[in-house]
């Protein structure tokens, strides 16, 4: 059995999935979303991720980790604010020596529901049925649920 973490990284949200993979089934664990507190200095928030995913981390034990790829907005300082999240929680998981595989949000709708511009609801739509257990309140729950699934689904041709 595999044990897989999604992350959905945000400055703002940060969503998180768990599930495990044995074989052609998999199985939804748990997931949420981490809110770092937006009052708080920059530095602090980055470091709110990194210790909530390491507890997360120390709690479900996963193997392996999926993150999505940020692509790049208009305005580039929000763009590197956004990078420096996702950085603080690509540390967190390889300072536990698990492995990080990268996903584009195309290649995750395109996983899922095979088309490369679905829209959210799609989405949703397609993880109640490949995981009916799960139930995100979020957008940024069901993008991390989606890629822990795309990276289920992708990783044995890695």
């Amino acid at each position: 059995m595999k044990r897989i973490l999604g992350i959905d990284p945000g400055l703002l949200h940060t969503g998180w999935a768990i599930i495990d993979v044995a074989g052609s089934n998999r199985t939804y664990v748990a997931s949420g979303v981490i809110l770092p507190p937006t009052k708080i200095p920059f530095p602090e928030r980055l470091a709110f991720i990194f210790n909530n995913l390491t507890e997360l981390i120390e709690k479900f034990q996963p193997n392996e980790c999926g993150i999505e790829v940020i692509f790049v907005n208009k305005n580039a300082k929000t763009t590197l604010l956004l990078g420096q999240a996702r950085a603080s929680a690509i540390t967190a998981v390889a300072v536990k020596n698990i492995p990080v595989f990268e996903y584009e949000p195309n290649k995750v709708k395109k996983a899922l529901t095979s088309m490369g511009h679905a829209d959210k609801e799609q989405i949703y739509k397609m993880l109640s049925i490949l995981l009916p257990a799960a139930k995100p309140k979020t957008p940024d729950e069901s993008d991390a649920i989606a890629i822990a699934l795309t990276h289920a689904n992708t990783s044995r041709y890695i």
